[in-house]
């Protein structure tokens, strides 16, 4: 007998429409977007420019509200919370990283990563914290300031941060953007090991197919759709799957 486990779904999208500004001016830039980001994945999210990968990230993270349909956390459906309990589901279940540290200048890097959780009036799970800091690498750094540390190491404060919490899902916007490619490579590489070693769901948002190839999806948008998906990618195959925009473009 040959039994089937479901896949436990951190977010999704459903029927996903997007339309920015109204009458001949109105930009539709979701139009129909039907998708599932499972637990423990590693999910990329490609498309040539104006494709509306951005703007599915930022609806399905709760940041931004769809015209029609439906995003998901969990069960718990974003457009039927006011303000008050979007900002809370937020906070305590999605974490985010985009291409900007974010990072106070002020604080150490201990202080950074717990940062969320001290303006929440959290004390969060230290053991948890304390395994994440050597995930990152960061043992050695924690009493430092921003300004001592290199891009990577600032970026690799605000994957920490980001997970601190124990977040269903950690959205990244670009998060290797402000990077040179050494550095860009050993953050992807921890979002990497992030996953398989918590069992958490990471959506990367990324122009570039290298750091595509470090996630266990790859799904396509144009136009505003979901145009293809691809599993196990290597960075020669997205290249050539973005290569095919081009050109019908």
């Amino acid at each position: 007998m040959t039994t089937t486990t479901a896949l436990r779904t951190a977010a999704r999208v459903v029927g996903a429409v997007k339309v920015y500004g109204g009458g001949d001016t109105a930009v539709r830039a979701l139009d129909g977007v039907d998708v599932d980001f499972p637990v423990g994945r590693f999910t990329a999210i490609m498309g040539p420019s104006g494709s509306g990968k951005s703007t599915l990230m930022h609806c399905a993270a709760g940041l931004d509200t769809l015209t029609s349909g439906a995003a998901y956390i969990g069960d718990t459906e974003l457009g039927a919370l006011d303000d008050r309990r979007l900002t809370l589901l937020r906070r305590d279940r999605v974490g985010f990283v985009f291409q900007a540290f974010n990072l106070v200048p002020t604080l150490t890097v201990a202080e950074n990563i717990t940062l969320p959780l001290d303006l929440a009036g959290r004390r969060g799970d230290r053991e948890w914290i304390d395994a994440l800091v050597d995930v990152v690498g960061l043992r050695d750094r924690l009493h430092h300031r921003p300004s001592e540390l290199s891009g990577g190491q600032q970026q690799r404060v605000a994957v920490a941060r980001a997970f601190a919490g124990r977040p269903d899902v950690v959205f990244a916007d670009e998060p290797t953007g402000n990077l040179d490619s050494r550095s860009g490579g050993e953050v992807l590489g921890l979002l990497r090991r992030a996953v398989r070693q918590t069992d958490r769901t990471v959506v990367m948002v990324t122009h570039d197919p290298v750091a595509a190839a470090h996630a266990d999806e790859v799904l396509f948008l144009a136009d505003g759709r979901l145009v293809d998906r691809m599993q196990s990618p290597t960075a020669d195959k997205v290249l050539d799957r973005m290569k095919a925009f081009e050109v019908r473009s």
